[in-house]
Order: C-alpha cells, then structure tokens, then sequence
C-alpha cells in the first residue's frame, strides 16, 4: 500500500464522537511509553502525525486520522499508566472498552507489545480480555532494533509459548521498529488487506 495522504480527523473522549463509521478502520493501542506514537508516524510517513512524548500516558483520547482517504487509522489511550491517578485510569479503561466492543466499523486491533520485555500481566489480561469479547487483534512487537537478531527470535519465541498457555491459536504478529521502519511494509500489506474483505 503506498501511503499518499494521511490527516488528523477528530479527537474525542466518546465513541459517539466518532466520525460515521462509513470507512473500513484500525486501532492501535498498548501500554505507556510502548512507542505506539512513534510507529504510527513511521506506518504513514508522517513524524508530527500522532503526538510523541516522553512523559508515558500522553494519549488520552480517541484519535482519528484518515489515510489515503479511504481507511481509519485509530490512537487510542493506553492502558497502565504509571503516573495517573486511579480516578484517571478507569477513564481511559471505559473510553477503551467503550470503543473496542461498540464500534461497528473496527476490523482489527492492532496490540503493541515492547520486544524487549518479559510477558505483562497487564498486556495478557488485556489480550484475554479481547479473546473473550471476540475482538479481532494481531500483535505487533516494537522496538525490535533494540535486540540483536538472536536475542529477539528468543524473546518472540518465548512470548508466543506463553499465549499458547491459554490460547490454542496465535494471532497474526508483527516485528517493527519505528526507527528502522522495519515491519512497515508488511503491517501496511495486511491492513490493505483487511480493508479490501469489508
């Protein structure tokens, strides 16, 4: 898929402030400081698109962009912030499940998980969670410049043996970095492709 535009629509705190679900759409979400800002900006070829941040929990909204005007791509809040209050939290907990189980134009979610770390409960009990509702996900492993080639085979294998603990069937995954842009061509490939099945 060549990306040939890619535009800020709305940002809202309400699923009826969606745009009209009249094009096919994807969702991105993971926990803070996951690098999901980045990725999106190197997925269109637009650094200042989504809005990077240092400080983890800077998406606190949902957030539509329009790409080559003809699908939705979503930012949505993350979950597990570290620096916002309990109060806080459960906001973005019903803005997140409100959207995921209620928008009818979502064809996939697209998980993020850092490569880097060890499995999260936060991330298993969100993955269980999206299994359980029947929501459409893939994962897509960040930050994969990060490891050697070996060190990140072992980390996704090791991952992946822990989702069979509980799932009889893997999603479909994805390595990425924002940096290289590796991943990129193959994540806009599978998004074109969903797109075409609505």
């Amino acid at each position: 898929m060549l990306i040939k535009s890619a535009k800020f629509v709305i940002s809202n705190s309400d699923i009826k402030g969606c745009p009209a679900p009249k094009l096919p759409e994807v969702a991105f979400i993971g926990r803070s400081n996951v690098g999901k800002s980045s990725l999106i900006n190197m997925l269109v070829n637009h650094k200042g698109l989504a809005k990077t941040s240092a400080k983890p929990g800077k998406t606190q909204l949902i957030n539509h962009f329009v790409v080559n005007d003809s699908w939705y791509l979503v930012d949505l809040p993350g979950y597990g912030y570290a620096q916002t209050s309990k109060t806080l939290r459960a906001g973005f907990s019903q803005i997140i499940t409100n959207y995921i189980s209620k928008r009818t134009s979502l064809l996939n979610l697209f998980v993020l998980i850092d490569c880097r770390l060890e499995p999260q409960s936060i991330d298993l009990q969100f993955l269980r969670w999206l299994g359980q509702n029947g929501v459409p996900f893939s994962l897509v492993f960040t930050k994969c410049d990060k490891l050697g080639k070996n060190k990140l085979a072992e980390n996704i294998d090791s991952y992946k043996k822990t989702l069979l603990e509980e799932w009889s069937e893997l999603p479909p995954s994805f390595l990425t970095s924002a940096a290289s842009a590796m991943g990129r061509d193959e994540l806009l490939q599978y998004i074109d492709s969903i797109c075409k099945q609505k």
